[in-house]
């Protein structure tokens, strides 16, 4: 008798004659706050799409029922799998790491068809369907689960402040009620709009929920000359929360670009940059603290409020950039011309720089803002309305609306500056040029040598 998997089931329970599903995600790292993983597998392989979107946390699912496989994941959590051949019939690798893959093809005697482009990134936002039924290798299915409605506020700053803040808190305070109630929580802290925003929700939840501000930090990387520093010291001692500041030392020097793209296993030049000081911050913070677990951050806030010099990327216009939905979440989608299948786009590629650093010193991360509450109320933002196409308009449009719901939610003043990437933070520009000074060619070499 031929015994088949149950769904959701994998590593050695497939015939040996048969196709193979390998999943090596580590499924009790996905963090529900509404159903257990069986239930969660169950509503990504049961259908339709859009179910997948009751799933309120942090996910990366592989799910399957004979020759079908399923796929899921939040934003926040990569998912790679890649299709080997094998006379008994196909076997589908899952994992969150290319290395991962390629290990377990080598334990196999399978990684002669290996190549780090062969890998495939499950796209956030979408359940990917694979049928497995050997050679020719098969087409996946994409299909939506998260279509937040466009432009749907109306063009008021103060109602969008609140309701954008409002998601915030409310995304901080499930995910504070689903941690140990005296587990610290270090906020990577620069004093900018997005970590600013996210460490006063979080001040403000812990006193509303009645916890403990003891367990609260902020901490802030300093490499001897970037501005974070005194911005993160300004930002608090203006709001008399001076004392919750931490400063993380580390030495220039030890920053290394090469560990960075084995961590990250990636070669986009801004995203090595800003991996490389939060493997630096996460570093520091493990060193000083063994213990520690949990760290928050403001990743998303800049997609979400579509904050980026348009002006620096020559393929992007202040059209396609308020135009298209989600594109700093997502790239330019599933099925354009630009999408990347080994790499997926836009943030759901890049939180690898945030998800890996973090893992790898031990850490379990949060950004509250790439849940998709907080998205959809940000997709809601009638942009056009607000801006009328203009760039500055844009750019300004996030301290706003930011600024304001902060005052309305939690009662506190937010100090606003001026935008500044994280890598440009921690260092100053000729300091980080001196020491990180590749092209995204060098880098990718640098990232293929490992598998040749």
């Amino acid at each position: 008798m031929t015994r088949r998997p149950m769904p959701g089931h994998f590593e050695g329970t497939v015939d040996e004659y048969l196709e193979r599903v390998v999943d090596l995600t580590e499924p009790e790292s996905n963090h529900l706050y509404n159903m257990s993983v069986d239930e969660a597998r169950a509503l990504v392989l049961g259908g339709p799409a859009e179910a997948v979107n009751r799933i309120h946390g942090s996910f990366a699912l592989v799910a399957r029922r004979g020759k079908t496989v399923r796929m899921a994941r939040s934003l926040d959590r990569p998912l790679r799998y890649f299709l080997a051949k094998r006379k008994e019939g196909p076997a589908l690798v899952v994992s969150d790491r290319i290395d991962s893959i390629y290990e377990w093809l080598r334990r196999e005697g399978l990684e002669e068809q290996f190549r780090p482009s062969y890998t495939r990134m499950v796209p956030a936002h979408y359940v990917v369907e694979l049928q497995l039924v050997g050679c020719p290798d098969p087409d996946p299915v994409y299909t939506r689960f998260f279509t937040p409605g466009a432009e749907r506020l109306p063009a008021d700053l103060d109602t969008i402040g609140r309701a954008y803040i409002s998601a915030l808190a409310e995304e901080i305070a499930q995910w504070l009620r689903s941690i140990p109630p005296d587990a610290p929580i270090g906020v990577c802290f620069s004093g900018g709009i997005d970590s600013g925003s996210v460490f006063l929700a979080t001040y403000h939840v812990l006193r509303k929920l009645g916890m403990s501000l003891g367990r609260l930090k902020a901490f802030v990387l300093n490499l001897g000359d970037g501005p974070d520093l005194r911005q993160a010291q300004s930002f608090l001692e203006q709001l008399g929360l001076a004392i919750f500041l931490e400063p993380i030392e580390s030495d220039a020097s030890a920053l290394d670009a090469g560990e960075t793209i084995r961590v990250v296993e990636d070669y986009k030049p801004l995203d090595i940059e800003s991996a490389t000081m939060v493997l630096a911050l996460a570093k520091g913070i493990r060193a000083r603290y063994p213990g520690w677990r949990y760290l928050v951050d403001g990743d998303g806030g800049d997609e979400n409020l579509k904050d980026y010099p348009i002006e620096a990327n020559p393929e992007l216009t202040v059209r396609s950039v308020i135009n298209n939905p989600m594109l700093y979440q997502e790239g330019w989608g599933v099925g354009r011309i630009k999408h990347s299948l080994t790499y997926s786009g836009g943030l759901s590629r890049s939180y690898v720089r945030t998800y890996a650093t973090a893992k790898h010193y031990g850490f379990t991360g949060f950004s509250p803002y790439t849940m998709p509450a907080v998205i959809a109320v940000a997709e809601a933002i009638p942009f056009i309305e607000l801006t009328n196409y203009d760039m500055e308009r844009l750019y300004a449009l996030k301290g706003e609306v930011v600024a304001r719901g902060v005052a309305a939610v939690t009662g506190l003043q937010m100090p606003v500056f001026a935008k500044r990437r994280f890598q440009h933070g921690a260092l100053s520009a000729n300091s980080l040029r001196e020491r990180l000074p590749y092209r995204e060619t060098e880098y990718r070499n640098q990232f293929l040598a490992r598998y040749q």
